[in-house]
């Protein structure tokens, strides 16, 4: 509490300096775009500016008609009587009286020259402005309302002390119950059985908040408390009156601001809530066409996430070009110049992304692949598993996840191994290479044994045998077939299989595989007897 009573006197302290220095300095009576000659001076008494001189009368220059002006109210003031304030027209100006006792005179060269007002509006006002002040003097010198003056401070200082106490209460006693209350509600936020915000975090930042807040009712009061203060006496009442009127501008001006934003904001949310349901409205008709299989071609079951998310993007831009001259500070230099340095930087910096989503796109409305199709592009080969606007990732036969570049991937032969099956599944092909001296239709036979040996590769349709090219040494034989997948790795485990299954085959009819580096018909066949085919430490299977 110590603390925070001297934090509010440093600051009264402050705003008395303040308003002495306004006061001497820049009457807040002038314009704040007026321009005065260099040598105009301005008439203060009582820290209220009565009239500013611009000119000289008589040979005498603006600071010495102040001097003789000031003089001239005082010696009234002192003398007493009943100070009555009267305006009178003279060739030299308008004459302003005090007891029919000259204060000082108002000429033409005194007008401010950026105001329309002549000599006698002038004159009014100054006239106006002295007789509050020989209200205020005699103000000064009753004694009565000085005591009276001084107890409504006392009262208010009271009052003021008692409100930044219950301030202070109040932020231990919502400290208290923010810990309680937060702790539990926060506990039930949560997506997915996922805690969204963390208690330990969320309190310490509110409690930052209640303290920001707490200061500053606490400063709001006191900058009230000193106004109110300032005005209950005569000689300090112009700074009260000026502290206030300085609060309720500023606080105009805040709401002024708002409410001159409230229409644009209006139209700004009219035009977002009309996109959104123009979006919702679009998407639906979309998923209907899709039900009702429509034959338009860029628009299908695969694509129409896609085509949902372009014309969602698509509107939101529109909405966001008809909304942004209704936005608040759409208009200033500050706006434009972000909206400026963010187009440069995607300019500079969103090439490449570009370039990438194009090809996206294209893979998209192509069906060159699509998700948990089989395929091998350019060295890699796996199962599709995530198809993005920028990139794709397939899993290979070894539990690889492989992330690609759509670009690299449009650039790239594409094998799609289960573009040509019927229902689920994928191709599945070896190459082998077998002397001319053994029968083709051994061979074929021979390999189409081995496919049927080997689970998970389909006999209908029937594995098929292909001889593919008649080389110097061999003829090329490749056998081609179809498998059902029940995850991503089977693929690498059948063609594993089949392999091994080939070798056996061959073992078992006495064919020996030598090709392709053939160098000439050795004297023993190589091939592996049955009885050797579970050499320690192979282990037979029961």
């Amino acid at each position: 509490m110590r603390s925070v009573l001297r934090a509010l006197t440093v600051l009264v302290l402050t705003l008395l300096l303040m308003g002495s220095a306004w006061s001497q300095a820049t009457p807040s009576a002038k314009p704040a775009n007026a321009e005065p000659s260099s040598d105009a001076a301005t008439l203060v008494m009582f820290n209220r500016p009565v009239v500013v001189f611009r000119s000289s009368l008589l040979g005498a220059p603006p600071k010495a008609r102040v001097d003789r002006a000031r003089f001239s109210i005082n010696e009234a003031l002192n003398q007493g009587g009943k100070l009555a304030v009267s305006v009178k027209n003279n060739p030299e100006g308008q004459l302003l009286m005090i007891d029919e006792r000259l204060a000082f005179v108002v000429t033409a060269g005194d007008i401010d020259p950026l105001r329309q007002d002549d000599v006698k509006a002038t004159a009014s006002q100054a006239a106006r402005q002295l007789e509050l002040i020989i209200a205020e003097n005699r103000e000064a010198r009753d004694l009565h309302m000085l005591l009276t003056a001084l107890g409504i401070s006392a009262i208010a200082t009271f009052v003021f002390g008692l409100m930044v106490w219950l301030v202070v209460r109040l932020r231990v006693w919502l400290d208290k119950l923010l810990v309680s209350s937060v702790e539990t509600r926060v506990r039930n936020l949560k997506i997915g059985g996922t805690q969204i915000i963390e208690g330990h975090q969320l309190v310490p930042f509110l409690q930052r908040v209640l303290k920001a807040l707490r200061w500053l009712v606490i400063l709001l009061l006191t900058y009230e408390w000193a106004s109110f203060l300032l005005s209950r006496f005569p000689y300090t009442r112009a700074w009260g009156e000026r502290l206030n009127d300085y609060l309720l501008n500023v606080i105009g001006v805040i709401l002024h601001s708002m409410l001159e934003a409230v229409p644009g904001l209006g139209i700004a949310l009219a035009i977002f809530m009309l996109a959104r349901v123009f979006i919702g409205f679009l998407g639906r008709f979309f998923e209907r066409m899709v039900r009702a299989g429509t034959s338009i071609s860029w628009l299908s079951r695969e694509t129409m996430p896609t085509t949902r998310r372009l014309f969602s993007i698509g509107i939101w831009l529109f909405a966001i070009a008809m909304a942004y001259p209704y936005l608040p500070g759409a208009e200033t230099d500050a706006f434009k110049g972000l909206s400026v340095l963010l187009g440069v930087m995607v300019s500079l910096g969103a090439s490449s992304i570009v370039g990438q989503g194009a090809a996206g796109l294209i893979l998209t409305y192509t069906s060159t692949i699509r998700q948990g199709e089989y395929v091998r592009i350019g060295e890699h080969e796996g199962t599709v598993v995530k198809m993005g606007m920028f990139t794709t990732t397939i899993r290979t036969g070894l539990g690889e996840e492989l992330t690609l570049p759509n670009s690299m991937i449009t650039g790239t032969v594409t094998k799609n191994y289960s573009r040509s099956v019927q229902g689920d599944g994928y191709v599945v092909d070896t190459t082998v290479t077998i002397g001319y001296d053994t029968p083709w239709r051994q061979v074929e036979a021979m390999l189409v044994e081995a496919a049927k040996r080997t689970p998970g590769i389909l006999q209908s349709p029937a594995p098929t045998v292909f001889q593919v090219a008649l080389s110097d040494y061999y003829p090329e034989y490749r056998l081609v077939a179809q498998a059902v997948p029940s995850r991503p790795r089977p693929r690498a485990e059948v063609m594993s299989m089949l392999h091994a299954n080939i070798q056996d085959v061959f073992n078992e009819y006495g064919v020996q595989i030598m090709s392709p580096h053939y160098m000439g018909d050795p004297h023993d066949a190589k091939v592996v007897k049955p009885e050797d085919w579970f050499p320690a430490p192979v282990k037979r299977d029961s």
